[in-house]
C-alpha cells in the first residue's frame, strides 16, 4: 500500500476518534469553566450527555451565576432544565434582581419560569414600573349624560404574586368597573370634568391589585370626553313607545266603536223589519173587523180620510221644509 494513503487513512481515523471523543467530552467547554472559576468534573459533563442535556446550557448560565455570587449549584441548573425550563432566562433574572437588591430565590424563579411567566421581565418590571393604558371607557352619570375615560395605570411586577395572580387584562377590567362605578355616583358630568383625579382616588381605594401580579402605584386620568345624553334619549324612547302604546289602545277603541256602531246598524235594521211586519198585519185586522161586523163602512171611509188628510199635511210640511231653499236657487 501507498505509503502516503496509509497517512491519510491514519489522520481520517484519529479525527474521527477525535470528533467522537470531544462530542462526549466538551474539554474546551470544561477549560473555559475551570477558568471562571466552576468547579466540574469532565464526568458530569460526559454524564449529562447521556442524561441528554445540553452541557453548554449549563455551564454557561453556571459561569454567569458564579461570577454574579448567586451561589448556585449544577444539580439546580440541570434539573430546572430537565423539567423543561428556560436556565438562561432565569440565571439573568436572579442577576438583576441580586444587582436591585429584590429577594428572589432561585426555587421561586424557576417556579415562575415554569408557569409560563417570564421572569426576567417581570424582575425588569419590579425596577421600572410598566404603564397600562386602558381603553375608551364609557359611563354614565345620575344626570343622564354619558362620560368617556380613558387611563393609564403605573404598574410593578409583585414577585411573590406572580405563580397564580391574575395578569393585566384583570387590571384593565377592574380599572374600567371601577370608573363606570365612580362616574355613575357622580350627581352631574360636570362634577367629573371639574375633578377627574376624584376617579383615580376612588378606583385606588378599591383595592384593585388585590389577587394580581402587580401592584398598582398610580392611576391617572389620561381624557375625559363627554358623549350622548343617555337620558334625554332613554326618556325619547320611551315617550315615543308610550306613543305606540297610546295609538295602538285608541285603535283598539276604534275599532270597538266601529264594530258596536255596525251594531246598532244591524239593530236598527231588525227594528225596521219588524215594523214592516206589524204594518202588514193592519189590512188583515181590517178586513177581519169588516167581516165580524165590529167595523162599518163608514167607520173604514173615515178612516181613509184621515189616512188622506195625514199624507196631504206630510207632503206640505215638506213642501214648506224646501221652499227657502228652492227660493234662493231661483234667484
Amino acid at each position: 500500500m501507498d505509503p502516503l494513503i496509509s497517512v491519510l487513512l491514519i489522520a481520517a481515523v484519529v479525527i474521527i476518534v477525535l470528533s467522537v471523543f470531544l462530542s462526549f467530552f466538551p474539554i474546551m467547554l470544561w477549560i473555559s469553566a475551570l477558568a471562571s472559576g466552576v468547579r466540574i468534573s469532565i464526568i458530569t459533563l460526559v454524564a449529562m450527555r447521556l442524561r441528554r442535556v445540553t452541557p453548554s446550557r449549563i455551564v454557561n448560565p453556571m459561569i454567569k451565576a458564579t461570577k454574579a455570587g448567586l451561589g448556585l449549584t449544577i444539580n439546580q441548573l440541570e434539573s430546572h432544565y430537565l423539567a423543561g425550563g428556560n436556565v438562561d432566562r432565569v440565571i439573568n433574572a436572579l442577576i438583576a434582581a441580586h444587582r436591585a437588591n429584590i429577594q428572589l430565590e432561585f426555587e421561586r424563579a424557576a417556579a415562575i419560569d415554569l408557569a409560563g411567566r417570564d421572569v426576567l421581565q417581570a424582575v425588569q418590571m419590579s425596577v421600572n414600573p410598566r404603564v397600562i393604558e386602558t381603553p375608551t371607557v364609557a359611563a354614565v352619570a345620575k344626570d343622564g349624560i354619558e362620560v368617556k375615560v380613558k387611563a393609564r395605570v403605573t404598574v410593578r411586577a409583585n414577585i411573590e404574586r406572580l405563580v397564580g395572580g391574575a395578569g393585566e387584562e384583570t387590571i384593565i377590567a377592574r380599572v374600567g368597573e371601577g370608573i363606570v362605578t365612580t362616574v355613575g355616583s357622580s350627581n352631574s358630568h360636570k362634577d367629573v370634568l371639574e375633578n377627574p383625579d376624584m376617579i383615580s382616588r376612588t378606583v385606588l381605594g378599591k383595592g384593585l391589585d388585590a389577587g394580581t401580579a402587580f401592584e398598582i402605584l398610580s392611576i391617572d386620568i389620561a381624557d375625559v370626553d363627554v358623549g350622548k345624553n343617555i337620558g334625554a334619549h332613554l326618556q325619547t324612547e320611551q315617550a315615543e313607545a308610550d306613543k305606540r302604546i297610546a295609538q295602538a289602545k285608541a285603535e283598539e277603541r276604534r275599532a270597538m266603536a266601529v264594530a258596536h256602531e255596525q251594531e246598532m246598524k244591524a239593530l236598527v235594521v231588525e227594528m225596521k223589519a219588524r215594523v214592516v211586519e206589524a204594518e202588514s198585519q193592519v189590512p188583515i185586522a181590517l178586513s177581519e173587523a169588516l167581516r165580524s161586523g165590529h167595523l162599518g163602512v163608514m167607520d173604514y171611509m173615515n178612516l181613509k180620510n184621515i189616512e188622506a188628510d195625514t199624507q196631504m199635511r206630510g207632503s206640505i210640511g215638506k213642501s214648506g221644509e224646501t221652499g227657502p231653499s228652492d227660493s234662493k236657487d231661483g234667484r
